[in-house]
């Protein structure tokens, strides 16, 4: 019985490998390890000199049929469209528009030396062109300069053609930052206005101090950012606007710029114009608590062209690896840049997670009437970015039970 079902294995396998062959054959499909792939083209090597060949695309029944004015006007089309004809006959690539060799060329007419019509294969060609950015709009503004106060008068007229950060509304709130390059001392901005692609926002700053001989070295910094009530202001775009080659001695100068996408090297150095913040930490092994002390910040940035406007407060957040396990806050300093705040929190820290434990300091500017804004950021622990940190987190861990203070420089947020 098993001899008997071998021999019908056997036949049965012959069977389908003759049909397999004969359909192979009557398909026109060379044998598989015979196709070679050349960017994605079907290539089919010379020594196989059956007649038919196999173009996948477009597949013409009538190629022996066609004329010649329907295959040039194909050709045409496909020439205006961008396109490479690819002659399965000859295995000749056709690129219009580029250098082509003559000893390439197919010979001409509707019939070919072996009496067969020319089959042709249209295929897009990929663009090397990088696709445009989109518009993000231009930012509209006067320039001015006040000779008996040496004052520097910027007016925001207004911005136009944003993108709609909001896609369900189709709309942004927008309003705009803005500050003096290279100096970055002075920082304005504007109201927000809802619910709109052209803000008209007609604002005027003051900006005294300002030497006119120093203008052509100065640029106008604008970020166009829209406000979101429950998460960070989402950045449409930045302006860069010299003043090399204004000149307000005679009046008001109108300008207009493009905004451009935000340049992250034009952001502030944490080291120059976020300011310091001076914290002290403890450790105690026996109760396993965490005394963290907020003292004091100095040299925080100038929100306007008073310098005095900042209402500062600090929130404490403590994260075990990434995930926040408690968050507290001071109370607001008002109208100063270098508060003292002399709170201290205290946490209940096992000290096997000590290791993972990590504290944030955000140093966040009050503001009754926009979203609060984060002046700077400071973090400690051993995984702390920043080397102060980390050493300063180790000082703790490996000094129980005392009290470290140290000064550090607050970074971007």
């Amino acid at each position: 019985f098993t001899g008997v079902l071998v021999l019908v294995v056997v036949v049965l396998v012959l069977l389908w490998s003759f049909c397999q062959r004969r359909y192979l054959r009557s398909a026109g499909h060379p044998p598989y390890k015979f196709i070679h792939m050349l960017k994605g083209i079907s290539i089919y090597p010379e020594s196989l000199s059956g007649s038919k060949r196999i173009v996948r695309g477009i597949r013409r029944a009538d190629r022996s049929d066609r004329s010649d004015g329907e295959r040039g006007c194909l050709a045409a089309g496909a020439a205006g469209r961008g396109m490479v004809l690819v002659d399965a006959e000859n295995n000749i690539l056709d690129v219009p528009g580029q250098l082509q060799m003559s000893h390439l060329v197919p010979p001409a007419g509707p019939v070919a030396a072996n009496g067969q019509g020319r089959v042709e294969r249209v295929l897009p060609v990929p663009s090397s062109e990088p696709e445009p950015e989109p518009s993000l709009g231009a930012i509209s503004l006067t320039v001015d300069y006040n000779f008996p106060k040496k004052a520097l008068v910027v007016t925001i007229v207004g911005a136009r053609s944003l993108p709609a950060v909001d896609e369900q509304a189709g709309s942004s709130d927008p309003y705009v930052k803005m500050t003096i390059l290279p100096e970055k001392k002075h920082r304005v901005k504007t109201r927000v206005l809802r619910k709109t692609l052209d803000p008209l926002f007609d604002e005027t700053f003051t900006f005294y101090g300002v030497a006119y001989s120093s203008l052509p070295e100065l640029t106008l910094h604008f970020l166009v950012l829209s406000f979101d009530r429950f998460a960070r202001d989402d950045v449409i775009g930045e302006a860069l606007v010299p003043l090399k080659g204004v000149d307000p001695s005679t009046g008001r100068v109108h300008l207009s710029q493009q905004i451009t996408k935000r340049n992250m090297q034009v952001r502030r150095s944490a080291h120059d114009t976020r300011g310091e913040l001076l914290a002290s930490l403890s450790y105690q092994p026996v109760s396993h608590r965490l005394s963290v002390v907020v003292l004091k910040a100095r040299h925080l940035p100038k929100m306007d062209i008073t310098g005095l406007s900042a209402n500062p407060y600090v929130k404490v957040n403590v994260f075990y690896g990434r995930k926040r396990i408690a968050k507290k806050k001071t109370h607001v300093k008002k109208c100063t840049l270098n508060p003292v705040f002399n709170e201290s929190f205290i946490y209940d820290i096992p000290p096997e997670l000590l290791p993972e434990i990590s504290v944030e300091f955000l140093v966040v500017d009050f503001d009754r009437t926009t979203k609060n804004e984060v002046l700077g950021r400071l973090l400690l622990g051993l995984h702390s970015p920043a080397p102060s940190g980390a050493s300063h987190w180790r000082e703790v861990c490996e000094n129980p039970r005392r009290q470290i203070s140290k000064w550090h420089n607050l970074s971007e947020y």
